[in-house]
């Protein structure tokens, strides 16, 4: 009860303190290329339940049915005004949307693309039972991930490496975890 109180109260102030951070990337991403400013991408929530995730559009419209989930290092689907707002993760603030709305948290394992859940072994599902998040301890240590993910077989060093690190430094992570552990995850996060 007091995390969904201090995600409602850190969301809302913060989505009221961003507003005019919002409106210029959002002139920007419509300067820069056609298309809506947010993408509204499917991702598997808390209990396997699937939502849309708000995210200011880093890609050409429609780039997610022509290609890959994940985005890889030097993807040429990522516009010039995206590599800028993903290289600094502007991109993800929209998702304080979705923490008001009760899909996500502040803290809290990142949401995958279901074509990514399909593939989790029973014991990866566990991390299912936490709300999605901004920001996690996982996060923090992939912040970089697209640069990791490159070369041919970016894919499989995904699925087979990085994916269940993730999972199980978060699913440690989350059986533990308070509010003030979230606090200082959120701290890290920023700095």
């Amino acid at each position: 009860m007091a995390k969904r109180l201090f995600d409602v109260m850190v969301s809302a102030m913060g989505l009221v303190i961003l507003s005019p951070l919002f409106l210029v990337i959002a002139v920007a991403i419509k300067v820069n290329s056609r298309g809506p400013v947010f993408y509204r991408g499917l991702r598997v929530g808390q209990y396997g339940r699937p939502f849309r995730i708000y995210k200011f559009r880093t890609m050409v419209t429609d780039a997610d049915k022509t290609g890959p989930g994940i985005t890889p290092a030097q993807d040429n689907r990522v516009t010039s005004v995206g590599r800028v707002l993903r290289r600094f993760k502007l991109d993800e603030f929209p998702q304080l949307f979705n923490v008001l709305k009760g899909e996500m948290s502040l803290v809290g394992p990142r949401p995958e693309d279901p074509r990514y859940v399909a593939l989790y072994t029973p014991e990866q599902r566990e991390i299912l039972n936490y709300r999605p998040g901004i920001t996690s301890p996982a996060s923090i240590k992939y912040r970089n991930e697209s640069a990791v993910l490159a070369g041919d077989d970016w894919e499989r060093k995904y699925v087979q490496e990085i994916m269940p690190e993730k999972l199980a430094i978060d699913a440690e992570y989350f059986r533990r975890a308070r509010l003030g552990d979230d606090v200082r995850v959120i701290v890290r996060t920023f700095r």
